[in-house]
């Protein structure tokens, strides 16, 4: 009997909402890999890479321009955060660093709120910033997130519910009430917070966080929007020209394997939003559908990846010069170190003393 008594403890020592979300995590993987594996093992890979080659470039170019868009959008994020968390000192050229950085390692690294935040507090505490307040601000621009992934996934659901069902496989009546409920909630939370500030943390010091009131609420909304709608565009101008889909449907089937793969927390969401996407439309043939999967993943993962990776590397050789030179007490900058000369006044012409002029002794 007393064995039986310390499993119960054991348990609830070792199982937590972490591990549950780990658990939940490796289930979404494991069932993503076995249906890409079922969909992807008779796979011609000559005619992938042909339906890549194939894609026009001035799509290629657009899908660029989109996913541009959508990392511009995201730098609102972060500079939306700072002013809410009041750190409004901090420039939003320090912002936009912070974000694109971190949301690039992050997507790709995955346990995005782990690898960004850390990317971030590199950065902030440079100016000032603490581990609270780069906790603060992770939570403000998650909750940005999913404000606008609620607001435009129940709008399309609503719309589009046999999107929806493309992906749960839940009858489309079913899906127009989630999406509705969606809305409804949103909606609910927009009044909540507008009624009188809303503070949310531990106790009453520094871990507190005052949400933003329905005003900017509706502005965080608008943020997510258009960051989401961006990514989804950029998936629509690569997808195969046929058979015809709506973009309202495409966005719906994107945004629902988007927040599958972020549920994951696999690196850029890899196979699980695949898997999603694949499942979600079979009118589409497997080789042009994993074609144009393959470009935007080129596109909105890999190169910002790369791009984050140079700048991160160039800013850490940067501060490491002046830290060195500093040690050193040296400037970095050779003009700057260069010695000021003064001029010395006994040696100047204009400042030595004149000889007096004898008199010639007439």
């Amino acid at each position: 009997m007393k064995g039986l008594k310390l499993i119960p403890g054991w348990l609830r020592a070792r199982l937590g909402w972490h591990t549950l979300g780990l658990l939940a995590s490796l289930v979404i993987i494991g069932i993503a890999v076995f249906v890409l594996y079922e969909m992807l093992r008779n796979i011609r890979p000559r005619e992938v890479l042909e339906a890549i080659s194939g894609t026009d470039p001035w799509r290629i170019g657009l899908a660029a321009l989109f996913v541009a868009g959508a990392y511009f959008t995201l730098t609102f994020y972060d500079w939306f955060a700072l002013r809410t968390i009041g750190k409004p000192h901090v420039p939003y050229r320090v912002a936009a660093l912070a974000s694109f950085t971190s949301y690039s390692i992050g997507h790709n690294i995955g346990f995005s709120a782990f690898t960004g935040g850390t990317v971030r507090y590199r950065i902030y505490s440079a100016h000032g910033l603490g581990a609270v307040d780069v906790a603060k601000l992770c939570f403000v621009t998650g909750l940005t997130f999913w404000l606008g992934n609620i607001a435009i996934l129940g709008l399309g659901i609503t719309v589009e519910p046999w999107a929806a069902s493309a992906v749960d496989h839940l009858p489309p009546w079913v899906n127009r009430l989630i999406g509705i409920a969606l809305l409804a909630g949103l909606a609910a939370y927009v009044v909540w917070v507008g009624l009188k500030p809303r503070r949310i943390g531990v106790g009453q010091g520094h871990w507190t966080v005052t949400l933003p009131g329905s005003k900017l609420t509706f502005l965080q909304i608008v943020i997510g929007i258009i960051d989401l709608s961006f990514c989804a565009a950029a998936m629509y101008v690569l997808m195969p020209q046929q058979p015809f889909i709506d973009p309202i449907a495409l966005g719906v089937v994107f945004i629902s394997a988007t927040l599958l793969g972020f549920a994951s927390h696999a690196p850029g969401g890899l196979g699980v939003f695949d898997a999603a996407m694949l499942v979600a439309l079979p009118q589409f043939e497997t080789e042009p559908l994993l074609g144009a999967l393959l470009l935007l993943r080129l596109l909105y993962y890999v190169t910002p990846f790369a791009i984050a990776l140079v700048i991160m590397g160039a800013r850490e050789l940067t501060m490491s010069r002046r830290r060195l030179a500093a040690a050193r007490g040296v400037s970095p900058d050779p003009l700057a170190a260069a010695p000021v000369i003064e001029p010395d006044a006994e040696a100047t012409p204009e400042a030595a003393p004149k000889p007096e002029r004898r008199r010639a002794a007439g």
